[in-house]
């Protein structure tokens, strides 16, 4: 299909470049001791929010593709929307739709699942174990090993991550165990064999993204596969044990574990000749482990042993390099992405993070496509995250982030940029306040000087956010204190800064403005129509 934008006929677009900045994780919170955003200097988004080029984006829940308002957004869904220009189911909505058709069971690869169950394997479940609804729902799990009841599946094991991010960050037990007493019951009742055997935290087992560190996915290997971690004798004694240990640890940063037998031997070894399905649908934490599993010639760390299994995931976590090779839930198809259209009309741009969220400006934002869409038009820079936890050094890479926008910008080459800074939302999973209220500064501090030089150019610029986290660092319950290392439900700012075209355009009139509206408000910045089927643009030109 060939991709056409239509000029504007009555305003030309900004004459020097456009820069998105995208700041992961600032949304507007209630102004209190919770809002690290609130108690943060910050003298240049204060003035940007005194223009009268700006508004408030929903970025969460149904206006960015997931089931319902109680849906926090994240950087994937809001990456997407933002360059889709059109909202399209989500992971848990596609999921969920999957389970209640029962389409989910009736796929190719669930059926070689159960082949593996009937010719005498076990199945293993891994995946991260709560209801924060972001990387995946304990909910999907009971359906599921429900389903391989229905199937007379006699032999399951549960691998289990444990949250302390997405919820509460001590809520574990609360989730292993009603799970325990489900395969417990299971078990005596049909005479069958259903186990939890083995887990960890999300930070320190399996869940590593865009090859941050490897030993994440090493230690999850060890525990899920070889049996190589602390042992107990159930996954509430390893959790009850550890916060013994520890009073201060929270779920996400807790040691792998495997669950053992009277002998001291592990239950649940994942063994050649068995199924293993990953049951987050979220793909960017899910694609290392899914690597390690499938990829003959695998060599980020050495997995001693690589039983022949079938393995896959809930969803296809990479659509271009086709990770996993199997999956039990098609993936949305988003076309006609922001970038496609302007690569089709001969649009110059970058995109730019640190390695945290690198994979959410070029694969989300390309509507979960991998690598470039025209490399004679575009540049992707990766600046590589510090391995240290983020509340340590809050500033994390935004300053070389800044550097490398700069230094791109003033080659005039570039008309459309794009950046993320992912300090207000990886310092705000810490639940650290102080090290937010310095991460939110930074970002302020690095938005003032690309400021100067999209003066200097000649050049507009954006000011947005995918979703919150900073803004809400602790709720108080019962008038005691919760540390809230979760995404909030709070808008973001939208903020247009256009020296050179303030009396070119105004805000327009949009009803329930979301992270969708944004993708049109930039083919009208760069001076084109919207397309038909985009969401509305967040302006209106005089």
């Amino acid at each position: 299909m060939e991709l056409k934008l239509n000029k504007l006929e009555n305003f030309a677009g900004s004459k020097g470049p456009l820069l998105l900045v995208i700041m992961d994780g600032v949304g507007f919170g209630k102004k209190d001791e919770s809002d690290a955003v609130y108690l943060a200097k910050t003298p240049n988004l204060d003035k940007l929010l005194e223009s009268r080029l700006q508004t408030k984006l929903t970025a969460h829940g149904p206006a960015v593709g997931l089931p319902s308002n109680d849906d926090m957004g994240n950087s994937e869904v809001g990456h997407n929307a933002m360059g889709a220009g059109r909202v399209f189911a989500q992971g848990a909505k596609l999921v969920g739709k999957s389970i209640e058709s029962g389409a989910i069971f009736n796929s190719i690869s669930w059926g070689k699942i159960m082949d593996r169950s009937h010719r005498g394997g076990t199945i293993h479940f891994i995946g991260l174990l709560s209801d924060g609804n972001v990387h995946s729902h304990i909910n999907h799990f009971y359906r599921m090993i429900n389903e391989c009841v229905t199937r007379k599946v006699s032999r399951v094991r549960v691998h289990i991550l444990l949250d302390g991010r997405d919820v509460g960050e001590k809520t574990s037990l609360d989730y292993i165990r009603p799970l325990e007493e489900l395969l417990k019951t299971i078990s005596e009742k049909n005479r069958f064999d259903y186990k939890i055997a083995s887990g960890g935290g999300r930070m320190i087992t399996t869940m590593d993204r865009y090859q941050a560190d490897w030993s994440i996915v090493e230690r999850g290997w060890k525990a899920h596969v070889l049996g190589d971690a602390r042992h107990f004798k159930s996954a509430e004694e390893a959790v009850q044990t550890m916060y013994n240990e520890n009073p201060k640890i929270t779920d996400q940063y807790l040691e792998s574990f495997v669950v053992t037998d009277e002998k001291d031997k592990p239950v649940g070894k994942i063994r050649s000749g068995d199924g293993v399905i990953f049951m987050n649908f979220r793909g960017d934490r899910a694609i290392e482990i899914s690597q390690a599993f499938e990829d003959e010639e695998f060599d980020k760390f050495d997995r001693v042993e690589v039983p022949e299994i079938f393995y896959t995931g809930i969803m296809e976590y990479d659509g271009d390099a086709h990770i996993p090779k199997n999956f039990l839930v098609e993936p949305p198809t988003i076309n006609r992405t922001l970038s496609q259209y302007l690569c089709a009309e001969g649009v110059t741009s970058f995109a730019i993070s640190e390695t945290q969220k690198f994979g959410h400006v070029t694969y989300f934002w390309n509507g979960n496509r991998s690598g470039y869409i025209d490399s004679h038009l575009e540049k992707y820079v990766e600046i590589e995250s510090d391995k240290i936890e983020f509340d340590k050094a809050p500033r994390m890479k935004a300053d070389e982030i800044t550097e490398k926008a700069i230094e791109l910008l003033k080659t005039r080459k570039y008309k459309f940029g794009r950046i993320n800074f992912a300090n207000g939302d990886m310092v705000g999973h810490t639940g650290n306040v102080e090290a937010a209220i310095e991460a939110v500064e930074t970002v302020d501090q690095e938005i003032g000087k690309l400021l100067s030089v999209i003066d200097e150019l000649g050049g507009t610029a954006i000011i947005t956010a995918d979703h919150g986290n900073a803004d809400e660092m602790f709720t108080i319950k019962n008038g005691k204190r919760d540390v809230k290392t979760s995404h909030t439900l709070n808008k973001v700012p939208f903020i247009i800064y256009a020296p050179y075209l303030n009396n070119d355009f105004e805000m327009a009139k949009v009803e329930n403005p979301g992270l969708t509206n944004i993708a049109g408000t930039i083919l009208n910045l760069l001076g084109f129509e919207n397309v038909d089927d985009y969401d509305k643009s967040l302006i209106k030109i005089l």
